[in-house]
This record gives C-alpha cells, structure tokens and sequence, in this order.
C-alpha cells in the first residue's frame, strides 16, 4: 500500500499510526504544514524504513507561518520531498493570497536552486494559479498534484506540464473526482488518504485506507484490483527512479 500525502504528526497518536504503518508495510510520505514541524515529524520514522518526510509550508496558514521561510531554505538540502505547499483559492483564505503566491514562488525558487525535488502540491480552488506558477519555475521538481480538483481544461494543462497526481478515497467518493481520476494519465497516479483531514465513514482516513483508492480506482479504470495495484507500485517505483 501507498499513502503518498498523509500528515502523519496530526493523529492523536502518531506513534501508534507509525506502529501500524510498519505492521502492514505501508510506504508514507508524511507531509508537514510547516518547516518547525519538520524535525519532530522526522523523528516519528527513524525506525520506519518506509515513511518518507517532506518539508512544507502549508498555503492556509502561510500567512501566519511566512517567517519560517528562512528554516525552509536552511533544511531543504536535507530532503528530497517538499509539502504541503501550493495555493489555496478558498474565499476563507483570499485575503491571503498575496502571502500565498509570494511564499509558493519563493519555495519553487528555492527548490530549483537547490537542483529540483518531488513536490506534493495543494491546488484547491486555485489550480489556473498553481499551474501557471510550477510552468514559470520548471527546475523546481517533479509536481504531484494533491487531491486535485481543477476543471477538464485544467486537468489537460497539469498533464502537459509534466504533472503527477495522488488519489485518495475520498476525492473517488464523488462524480468530479472519479471523472477526473479517469482522464488522468495511469502511468503518472499515487495513492493517498491526505489523513487525518480526510474522512471516511466518520472518522479519520489512516494510511492503510488508501487501499480504499485502490478498490475505487479498479472500479474507474474497469480493471481488477490486482492490476491496479501492480501499476500504483510501478508508479513508485518509475518515480524513484527518475528524481
């Protein structure tokens, strides 16, 4: 199983989710909402081989946290994952958004001076801006588009430009999410749960529900389970290898 946007520091009991993670041999990548979050995030995988940390400033709450910028910039040669970051286009976080586009700009620049990392990115609302801002810094990385929820139009501009996306249970419980999930090219989607924001039955989506994806994505694609599991992991697999 893969969970490749999950914010593992934000359970209840992250040990115990991290615990559960190793059990089952689930590959995480745990991202932060912020680069003072990053070493204690860190710390939870030092005996989890498969969980992967990425370093992030969060575009809902960069407002508040923009003077970690110079934090970000000082552990950025020490990861090879950056996020959450992006652009949030939500009316609750518009007033932000010129604090939004400055430190997303800034994080892309740095991130092409430091040689180009994965990046997870946020797009919600606001998917025109994050595109056309990965298109003006193309050494920053390889972008994975987080739970992407843009129009057709701008699903085909993100494939053009290179993009990957990850896809949890939750954005497969809707029409848009599955008729997005069905344009998008099989060789370039990850799964994830974005837990324990996302919900499922309830309650907090855990890293072992992206097996969930897995389930629904087969129901997409019209292919078995077996096979779309196999291409998940290839996916990986093709990704390791070419950063």
């Amino acid at each position: 199983m893969i969970d490749f946007h999950c914010h593992l520091d934000l359970y209840p009991d992250p040990h115990a989710v991290v615990r559960e993670c190793v059990a089952r041999g689930v590959y995480v990548l745990s991202v932060t909402t912020t680069p003072s979050a990053w070493a204690g995030t860190a710390a939870l995988a030092h005996d989890a081989p498969r969980i992967r940390t990425a370093l992030g400033l969060h575009p809902q709450i960069v407002h508040e946290r923009k003077a970690e910028l110079p934090l970000f910039e000082r552990l950025l040669p020490e990861v090879r994952y950056v996020g959450e970051t992006g652009l949030d286009g939500g009316p609750e976080y518009k007033r932000h958004w010129h604090d939004q586009v400055s430190a997303f700009t800034r994080i892309l620049e740095l991130c092409e001076k430091a040689g180009g990392r994965v990046l997870t990115v946020h797009s919600r609302r606001a998917a025109r801006a994050v595109l056309d801002t990965l298109a003006a810094h193309p050494g920053a990385g390889l972008p994975i588009l987080h739970w992407f929820s843009g129009t057709p139009r701008e699903l085909k501009q993100a494939v053009d430009l290179g993009c990957w996306f990850s896809i949890g249970p939750a954005m497969l419980a809707g029409d848009k999410g599955r008729a997005l999930a069905a344009r998008m090219p099989r060789d370039r989607v990850l799964t994830e749960t974005d837990g324990p924001f996302a919900q499922l039955d309830g309650r907090a989506a855990l890293p072992w529900d992206a097996e969930q994806a897995i389930i629904s994505l087969a129901e997409v694609w019209d292919q078995p389970v077996s096979e779309v599991r196999a291409r998940i992991s290839d996916n990986l697999r093709h990704l390791a290898e070419a950063t």
